[in-house]
């Protein structure tokens, strides 16, 4: 929810939409199908019909999974990739336990962040940061 309050920033700018509990379909044949905790797509990848009510086509611009304990690292590594794969520009990982977002932006750029940083959402989310501490506040 914090982070969602959070990305409502780009959306009251015009910038894109920040979605939740909305299904992207990554591939078909066979297809794959996720559910980030929160997404957020840039406005000029909205078609004129609106946003899907059930399935978006592709991946969002940023993808943010809030990491809970008993999610193993391999699952979420696998996730990360799936996402990146499928055209995600950013996806965040966020680890309340040590208020740790890992910013990934492709399979080979990765950085962590920690409560004093800033987080930047790039081409994902233009004109968008703020401080790590803000999602955790």
């Amino acid at each position: 929810m914090r982070v969602g309050r959070v990305l409502f920033r780009a959306e009251d700018a015009g910038v894109g939409y920040v979605l939740g509990e909305i299904g992207f379909i990554l591939r078909r044949n066979p297809d794959a199908v996720r559910a980030p905790d929160v997404a957020f797509i840039r406005k000029e990848r909205v078609p004129s019909t609106g946003i899907p009510k059930a399935f978006w086509e592709g991946a969002p611009d940023l993808v943010v999974e809030v990491i809970s304990p008993s999610d193993r690292p391999g699952e979420i590594q696998t996730k990360i990739r799936e996402w990146i794969e499928a055209g995600a520009r950013q996806v965040w990982a966020i680890y309340p336990d040590s208020q740790t977002v890992q910013v990934v932006r492709s399979l080979t750029d990765r950085v962590t962040l920690d409560a004093d940083d800033i987080l930047d959402g790039g081409d994902a989310v233009p004109g968008f940061s703020c401080r790590v501490a803000e999602l955790f506040d």
